[in-house]
Parts: structure tokens; C-alpha cells; sequence
């Protein structure tokens, strides 16, 4: 019915033009006890602020340096919300921060997440944040809060992203820069649990192309949405023990471009990467990746981590003993190469055998 002239118009609310504040309050309620489960030194209040505290600890750092890191997780939300799993890639927001923050010696302190949508579903962002939950206590940071964005129009039904941001704290003296690597160091690979966040544009078009069901079992049993949809390792606890062991030269988080692109990226003028491909085995993730595709070898080690999600440098005399921490630190862990003399004209990493 149309309005008369003259007529005031019914007033409008926040939730009729897609807001649900209430909404929001019921997810900030729901998510607190997760929250509280990565309570950790130095966290000052709960969440609930308008901004996060966190008081570094008098005495314990003489000359301390702050890390950040801010990632997200990519068009893997496209699989996770088809496939209605969400705790996994909360897990996977925290990994692709926090790993990055420990690659450079530092101990992760905290983590905010931004969890956007065009309609707050209580029940899908308190999955997701209690996966975010699960992955600080991993990283061993306090999740020191976050937001909440509904924005309607902006997103499709059903549809959500999100971004993280971690910081953490070193010794300058301590920070891991890469400087001191050399001729004979030996590389370390510890292994991932599949994809991580990162290639899943081609692993998109791969399934699109191929029509494949992701219950079908891959090799090794494991059904392939399974497989695609495992959270990302988070590396901090052993990184952390090969630190303080005295044992890490450099580390390299393998994501985006593969071993080609992230190890030269921590390596010193002057040397270059050898690694030895069949020093792993090809988990049959990505075997199925590159038989299907297909995807060229050199394509599947600039996309994939495959098989690698972290590589870290050791003195070659201390190889086996940053072996068994790396190992006692609950990571799967082989010698995967070694650093050698630049020759000029070549590449600063070649990767030998392999799959073809």
C-alpha cells in the first residue's frame, strides 16, 4: 500500500537494513570461553574493549623488538563454506601469521581477527573464531580480541572472510635475519598437512576441471575434501625450540610461490639453496593435484608447498640434533639439502628429483 500524502513514513532500523547488533552481542558471548582458553602472561583485561591490552613483562627483555604479521586465508573459505567446515580455517588464519612472525625468532604475543559477512550467522562465526581460539593456543599468543563486521550488499548469502594480525617480541641480538648463513649449512624441512592457505585458485580450477568428488579417497585413504581442507601447521613450538637451542641460521615459512620464491627470501648474498626433492615423500594431496591438473613440476613448486611447509637452516655439525627437536617438537622432519657458493648466472635455489 502506498503512503498517503502527508502520511510519516514507519521508522527504519539497524537490523531491517541487515545489522543485527544483537546478533553480534550473542556471538561475543558464545565465543569467551574459547577465548579465555589463550590466556597467556601479559594480557591485560578480556575482550569486550575497545582496543586489546597487552604489558610486555618488566625485566625479562633488554632491548625488546616487536614482529607483525598480517595474513588472511584466501579463496580456501570458498571450499570450507561448501563444505560447511569452519573451525579449520580459523586455525589456518592464525598459522599463516603467527608461523611468519616465528620465522624471525620471535615468540607470538597476541593475535586480533576481522571477521567479515553480509549476515551474521552466530553459529558459523563462533566455529570459525573458536578454530582462531584453537590456533593461538597452538602459537602459545592470547587471542587479544577482534571485530565483527556485518555488512550487507556487500557479501554473497552464506558468504564471510578474514584477516589476522599477530605480534610478537624478540631480543634485537637474537633476531633471526639470515645474515649468518653459509656454505655447508644444512636445510631442514618440516613437513606440512597438506596445502596449507595457499594454491587453492588452481586447486579450484582443478576440481571445477575435473568434476571430482571430494569424498573419493586419495592413496592413503584419506577422503580429498579432508585433505584440502586440513588446517596449516603452526611451526612456532619447534621454532621456537631450535631458537633457543642456538641451532636457527634462518627459516622460511613455504606458502605463496612455493620453495622457489619464499627460501631465497631469508638467504644471504653469496650462498644459494640445493634441495633434494626426494629427501620426502610427495604426499598424496598433491600427487593427485599434479595428475589431475596435470600441473607441470615447476608449476607445482611455485604454487604448492608440497610436502614442505617450513624449511629452517642448521650448522651442518648440529643437523641431527635440530632434527630430533624439531621432532620432539611434534613435527615430522628430514635434511632436505644444503646451502652452497653463489655461482653468478644461476639461480639462488635449484630443486633436484623429485616427482616428474
Amino acid at each position: 500500500m502506498s503512503q498517503r500524502r502527508g502520511e510519516r513514513p514507519a521508522p527504519l532500523t539497524y537490523r531491517e537494513a541487515g545489522v543485527d547488533i544483537e546478533a553480534g552481542n550473542a556471538l561475543v558471548e558464545r565465543i569467551r570461553p574459547a577465548v579465555a582458553r589463550t590466556a597467556r602472561p601479559g594480557v591485560v583485561g578480556g575482550i569486550g574493549g575497545f582496543g586489546g591490552l597487552f604489558a610486555l613483562e618488566p625485566g625479562r627483555w633488554r632491548e625488546p623488538v616487536l614482529v607483525a604479521g598480517t595474513d588472511g586465508v584466501g579463496t580456501k573459505l570458498r571450499l570450507a563454506i561448501a563444505a560447511g567446515r569452519h573451525r579449520g580455517v580459523g586455525v589456518d588464519l592464525v598459522a599463516m601469521c603467527a608461523n611468519d612472525v616465528a620465522v624471525q625468532g620471535a615468540e607470538p604475543l597476541f593475535f586480533l581477527d576481522y571477521y567479515a559477512t553480509g549476515r551474521l550467522d552466530v553459529d558459523v562465526a563462533a566455529e570459525v573464531v573458536e578454530g582462531v581460539a584453537e590456533g593461538c593456543v597452538q602459537a602459545g599468543c592470547a587471542l587479544l580480541g577482534g571485530e565483527t563486521a556485518e555488512m550487507p550488499g556487500m557479501y554473497a548469502p552464506g558468504d564471510y572472510d578474514l584477516a589476522g594480525f599477530c605480534v610478537g617480541v624478540v631480543e634485537r641480538e637474537r633476531l633471526v635475519d639470515g645474515r649468518g648463513c653459509a656454505p655447508g649449512d644444512v636445510l631442514v624441512g618440516l613437513a606440512s598437512s597438506g596445502p596449507h592457505s595457499n594454491g587453492y585458485s588452481l586447486i579450484r580450477r582443478i576440481l571445477e576441471h575435473t568434476g571430482a568428488d571430494l569424498a573419493q579417497a586419495l592413496d592413503d585413504g584419506t577422503p580429498l575434501g579432508e585433505a584440502l581442507l586440513a588446517p596449516t601447521r603452526i611451526y612456532v613450538r619447534a621454532l621456537l625450540a631450535l631458537h633457543g637451542a642456538g641451532l636457527l641460521k634462518a627459516a622460511a615459512h613455504i606458502t605463496g610461490g612455493g620453495l622457489p620464491e619464499n627460501l631465497p627470501r631469508v638467504l644471504p648474498e653469496g650462498v644459494r639453496a640445493v634441495v633434494d626433492a626426494d629427501a620426502w615423500p610427495e604426499p598424496p594431496v598433491f600427487a593427485w593435484l599434479r595428475a589431475h591438473g596435470p600441473v607441470a613440476r615447476a608449476e607445482m613448486y611455485r604454487t604448492f608447498n608440497c610436502g614442505v611447509g617450513m624449511v629452517v637452516v642448521v650448522p651442518a655439525a648440529e643437523a641431527e640434533r635440530a632434527l630430533a627437536l624439531a621432532r620432539e617438537a611434534g613435527e615430522t622432519a628430514w635434511a632436505i639439502g644444503r646451502l652452497e657458493p653463489a655461482v653468478p648466472g644461476t639461480p639462488r635455489i635449484e630443486i633436484r628429483g623429485g616427482p616428474a
